[in-house]
């Protein structure tokens, strides 16, 4: 698979809902050379998330559970800076929808981190996917431009592994859902990158199978690839990494 086969970053829409929130890194949020993290830049993606719901008053209106995540780092904000997060709607499913979010510094017209989430539409008694309500529809369908997207998984099963890491997520990372936070899942490749030199760019996309609780798992590694898997082999969330533009 080629870097280009990653979810496409659209740019922001001629017309339709784009929303705004300022967000600076805190101590928690940093690497000790001051360069956020990529598991408290997936916290930043969720909570715009939230709020723009919340501003539209739609927040009762649905549950939204990751799918897949796409963030693409040109430069690492850093303990510090402001920055201002614009997020929108890129596309709509029968039952899912895209949102993109780009990461600037305030008053700077180029982009830091652009991402983008795949968000699964969950009727908020059952928790099970439901499609939109017109009033949905009508909110965030214009910025789509009538864009259409899939909830299909793209990232393969587990393939042979390079090595093993061991990993324990704590039940201090449950969420209000009940399971692991989606941003947890970003704190293995941090380990890794931490450990093997703090890169000045990144681009890599994680895609959520099967929600995971607090215990041990295994990292699989193998060239660009990583997977999460749980002690019954179930595999809960895979990474596919792409440095320098190009892809194992």
């Amino acid at each position: 698979m080629s870097v280009d086969a990653l979810t496409e970053l659209v740019p922001l829409p001629a017309e339709g809902r784009i929303f705004e929130q300022l967000a600076r890194p805190g101590f928690h949020d940093c690497s000790p050379s001051g360069r956020i993290r990529l598991d408290a830049l997936a916290r930043w993606l969720q909570d715009v998330a939230y709020a723009d719901v919340e501003e539209a008053g739609m927040a009762d209106a649905a549950v939204w559970v990751v799918r897949r995540t796409r963030i693409r780092v040109e430069r690492f904000p850093r303990f510090g800076e402001k920055f201002t997060l614009t997020t929108f709607c890129s596309g709509m499913g029968r039952m899912w929808a895209e949102r993109r979010t780009t990461i600037a510094r305030l008053g700077d017209s180029g982009a830091d981190v652009e991402a983008v989430s795949l968000w699964v539409h969950l009727d908020p008694e059952h928790w099970r996917p439901v499609q939109f309500s017109e009033a949905e529809v009508g909110l965030y369908g214009p910025s789509t431009a009538g864009r259409r997207v899939t909830a299909r998984l793209r990232h393969p099963p587990p393939e042979s592994a390079e090595d093993v890491l061991h990993w324990t997520f704590r039940a201090t990372e449950l969420d209000i859902a009940g399971h692991i936070n989606n941003a947890a899942y970003w704190q293995p490749l941090e380990e890794e990158l931490l450990r093997d030199g703090e890169p000045d760019a990144i681009d890599v996309e994680i895609e959520f199978r099967v929600p995971c609780q607090p215990g041990e798992k295994r990292v699989l590694r193998g060239g660009a690839r990583r997977w999460i898997v749980g002690a019954d082999g179930e595999t809960h969330a895979s990474i596919l990494l792409a440095l320098d533009g190009t892809e194992d």
